[in-house]
């Protein structure tokens, strides 16, 4: 059985982005939310959200690895699989 890879997953390089799940505004989560720069985000948490509709959509990283940057700023317009954030996986 073959692995489902991510778009652009057959790259061989240890940077990754955290892409928007939806149009709409970027937040990050405050820094005791989430890790602050050069420590470790897991696979599955949430680096910031996106408000669509007055809805607060979770923007969840894929990856484990060391956050290096928020990509866009808060009150940021982003559209759907837009980066966000970036990260070197371990």
């Amino acid at each position: 059985m073959t692995a489902m890879l991510a778009p652009g997953e057959e790259l061989l390089v240890p940077e990754r982005v955290i892409v928007a799940p939806a149009l709409g505004v970027f937040q990050p989560l405050a820094p005791a939310t989430v890790t602050a720069e050069g420590e470790i985000v897991d696979a599955g948490q949430a680096v910031g959200t996106v408000t669509v509709g007055g809805e607060q959509v979770p923007i969840r990283s894929p990856f484990t690895g060391f956050l290096m940057g928020m990509l866009a700023v808060p009150g940021e317009r982003v559209r759907e699989g837009q980066p966000v954030a970036w990260l070197r996986t371990l």
